[in-house]
């Protein structure tokens, strides 16, 4: 007997008295577990995304749409960014005020090319308050999956309040499961060498996030 012979056998075994029915599996699943922790506003979500991002290490920044163009410009010269890579639907105004080389996404670009970038920028499809989570979906204005992990700078531009949510599964409902998802909590990390935190290792080294809205306010953290 093969080794997957004898692991469907045990689950055979463990499903003999289950009783067989045809109920769909959205139905025969439990739904009613708590869809969000607390009852807060949208300004004490959007701060709450504020707050658990820094806490994680991504630097936050607030501005009106007016402002952003000058904020993403400041980021880059700030961080002596050359080169920019930027996603095929990416809004064109965010980076009019930039001095740095503009790199359109290609699909022949290699690693090796990707990884001479400074920074990329893209949007997002949603942010989740409890967790400081972004989700990335692949749409146009923000790219392929891999020119988010392989450049060492992301800035990733998050409109309040319409793409923040309170949880998880807020977020799920507004996500398509058939499209290649990244979630992303803070700059790429790992402690899994003698416990020895090590940043960029799976993706940027630096994620700042700049939150667009009606106000702007000073720099969450720096």
């Amino acid at each position: 007997m093969s080794s997957r012979e004898r692991i469907l056998g045990r689950v055979r075994r463990a499903l003999a008295d289950v009783q067989q029915d045809d109920t769909p599996y959205e139905q025969a699943v439990s739904r009613d577990y708590l869809r969000e922790h607390g009852d807060r506003s949208v300004a004490q979500s959007v701060d709450l995304l504020a707050e658990n991002l820094a806490d994680y290490r991504a630097i936050v920044h607030r501005c009106t749409a007016d402002d952003l163009a000058v904020t993403i410009a400041g980021m880059l010269a700030a961080r002596g960014a050359r080169t920019v890579l930027v996603p095929p639907g990416l809004e064109p105004s965010w980076l009019a005020e930039t001095e740095a080389e503009q790199v359109p996404d290609r699909i022949e670009s290699t690693p090796h090319e990707l990884d001479r970038i400074d920074s990329v920028v893209t949007a997002c499809a949603v942010a989740v308050a409890e967790t400081g989570t972004i989700v990335l979906d692949g749409s146009p204005d923000q790219g392929r999956r891999r020119i988010t992990l392989v450049p060492d700078h992301h800035i990733c531009v998050v409109q309040v309040p319409e793409q923040v949510v309170s949880s998880v599964p807020q977020a799920l409902e507004r996500l398509d499961p058939a499209r290649p998802l990244t979630w992303i909590s803070g700059p790429s990390a790992t402690s899994d060498i003698e416990l020895d935190r090590v940043e960029g290792v799976h993706g940027p080294r630096t994620l700042e996030v700049v939150l667009v809205g009606d106000q702007s306010s000073e720099d969450v953290n720096s």
